[in-house]
């Protein structure tokens, strides 16, 4: 029964995951900075509307190595983008935070 449980929560978050689930396209794609590359904010986040299970998508960690930030940096940046309350439902919200980032703490080519 608890097995049969866990694979039903599994399963149901995958689908919603794959489905869009409501809330888990809350991304902004393609924020160009001046790196002539871009950095494209994408995070994962989730069926609920409280950030819970919000986590970056491995395309954004993998944008900002891109730039030239070293993997560690990019993984923080990336989870403290998209675990801020204030930036859920917000695309250009994202976009103007990833900015900010970028402008204070400049990737190291």
């Amino acid at each position: 029964m608890r097995i049969a449980l866990i694979a039903a929560l599994i399963a149901g978050g995958l689908a919603a995951q794959a489905s869009g689930g409501g809330r888990a396209t809350g991304f902004a794609e393609g924020a160009t900075i001046d790196t002539r590359q871009k950095i494209i904010v994408s995070c994962f986040r989730g069926p609920w509307n409280d950030v819970i299970w919000d986590r970056p998508n491995s395309k954004f960690v993998e944008s900002l190595v891109d730039v030239g930030y070293d993997y560690p940096t990019a993984h923080a940046i990336a989870e403290r983008v998209c675990r801020d309350d204030r930036l859920v439902g917000n695309p250009e919200g994202l976009r103007r935070e990833m900015i900010r980032i970028y402008h204070e703490s400049p990737a190291r080519p």
